[in-house]
């Protein structure tokens, strides 16, 4: 894309895999490449000495698409529609980070170092350029990435998510722990309140996305540990703090994606990282916030195709 647009939508050459382990699979897959995200084999490489668990689904060849976590996200949290919509064309790749659900070790307290292990682990499963789609906290990771090792990256999705010093970041602390808490007092998820709308679309969004989020029911992955948690905060908070950066360095075609009502990393960010970057294109949904990709799954799929395959 060689020009920056805008559009609010809504109604209401890679090498194999490097040394690899499987881990304790779903009963219900077979050898090979899972076809649906629910029953997909939950796999382990070593990268520096730590293994990291990921899955991978799709096609076995082509540029493949790797999944940047948004905060406390594990493998499981990843609304399976997304997953299989994409994968019925392209190689899909999901990881934990370091110290992140299945995989081991220290989990950083900084974006930097995130993105470091990020390419880690793409490079210990030997490819040399890959698609990047990246969820809020993912989106920090993916812009580092793009700065640091432009060559590895082809094309970037940024969803719900905002540059360096973007409006509000620095407030994602408070507005998770307040919606924590205030999820514990109603007995809800506070996925429900963090990334959708109170709107009658919000709500009825939310409780189709939690029922996807369970349709996975063998070999789930473990739950973020407190201190992981903490570690990713602080490294929110950090990134919301830090002097704007220079993104006209980020060359590759980038989507930029979200709810046009984000509470946690508002939406003003989305617009201003597709003003920025030199070759980005704007979707806000309407009546949607930070999981509008999650409401809007099936819009958001086709756009995703449209954008990698273009």
């Amino acid at each position: 894309m060689d020009s920056n647009d805008s559009v609010v939508l809504g109604t209401g050459g890679n090498r194999g895999l490097g040394q690899e382990t499987t881990m304790k699979t779903s009963r219900n897959s077979q050898p090979g490449l899972s076809t649906t995200y629910k029953d997909a084999l939950t796999k382990t490489v070593d990268v520096g000495g730590a293994r990291f668990a990921y899955r991978q689904l799709g096609t076995e060849t082509g540029v493949p698409v790797i999944f940047l976590h948004h905060l406390a996200a594990v493998l499981d949290n990843w609304d399976p529609r997304i997953i299989d919509g994409i994968a019925a064309r392209h190689r899909v790749i999901t990881f934990d980070n370091r110290g992140i659900g299945a995989s081991q070790g220290s989990t950083p307290d900084s974006i930097e170092a995130m993105a470091r292990d990020a390419v880690a682990f793409i490079r210990a499963l030997g490819f040399d350029q890959v698609d990047l789609l990246a969820l809020s906290m993912g989106g920090f990771i993916a812009q580092v990435i793009a700065q640091e090792e432009p060559q590895l990256v082809r094309k970037i999705i940024l969803a719900g998510t905002g540059p360096a010093g973007g409006e509000g970041i620095d407030r994602v602390t408070s507005v998770t722990i307040r919606d924590t808490i205030k999820a514990v007092l109603t007995f809800k998820d506070p996925k429900q309140y963090l990334f959708f709308t109170k709107t009658a679309n919000g709500r009825l969004a939310a409780r189709k996305f939690l029922k996807r989020l369970k349709e996975r029911t063998d070999n789930r992955d473990t739950p973020i540990s407190l201190p992981s948690f903490r570690a990713q905060l602080k490294a929110i908070h950090a990134w919301g703090g830090q002097e704007p950066s220079d993104l006209t360095g980020i060359e590759q075609p980038v989507l930029v994606v979200n709810g046009e009502d984000d509470r946690m990393v508002p939406s003003s960010n989305s617009t201003d990282l597709a003003r920025r970057l030199p070759h980005a294109q704007l979707i806000l949904y309407r009546d949607a916030g930070h999981g509008g990709i999650f409401q809007y799954h099936e819009e958001f799929v086709q756009e995703a195709l449209k954008f990698l395959e273009s």
